[in-house]
């Protein structure tokens, strides 16, 4: 091998190595910010794992939303139709949060309790987030039991 053939192995190895590190920082940066969405049921079940920051989907229970007088401190808890899980915020809630429909937050859970760093509600009466429509979807089929026919008389 020439020294010149030498300095552009040199070269490319450095290239290819320089390039397989950025791409791992890169990978490890956008890991550590990504939110995966759970419902209640997965949250209980331990399926969100060890990660400290995760979207919890589901819908407000009616008649769970508690705020404390002269505080931004919110109380609720969301359901998915198998599981309910206790919600505590600090945060200004939007103006379309309201119990009885669906809600997506963002943050942690710590001693059973979901503590919310961001809470987003839906925008009109007919719109449920997609990722959450299709977990509540797929909890209500497997509950779904036929209902046996009324006779009247």
């Amino acid at each position: 091998m020439t020294p010149v053939q030498r300095r552009r192995l040199i070269w490319v190895l450095l290239l290819l190595l320089a390039s397989g590190l950025a791409t791992t920082l890169v990978a490890f940066a956008l890991q550590r910010n990504i939110a995966y969405l759970y419902t209640p049921s997965e949250v209980l079940r331990g399926e969100q794992g060890a990660q400290s920051n995760f979207r919890l989907g589901g819908m407000v229970v009616k008649g769970s939303f508690q705020r404390a007088e002269g505080s931004l401190d919110a109380h609720f808890v969301v359901t998915d139709g198998d599981a309910t899980l206790p919600v505590t915020t600090s945060r200004i809630l939007p103006d379309m949060f309201r119990e009885d429909s669906a809600v997506v937050a963002l943050g942690t859970l710590k001693n059973g309790v979901f503590v919310a760093d961001e809470v987003l509600a839906k925008h009109d009466e007919n719109y449920i987030p997609k990722e959450v429509a299709d977990k509540m979807g797929a909890a209500h089929t497997k509950h779904d039991v036929p209902v046996p026919a009324v006779e009247t008389r």
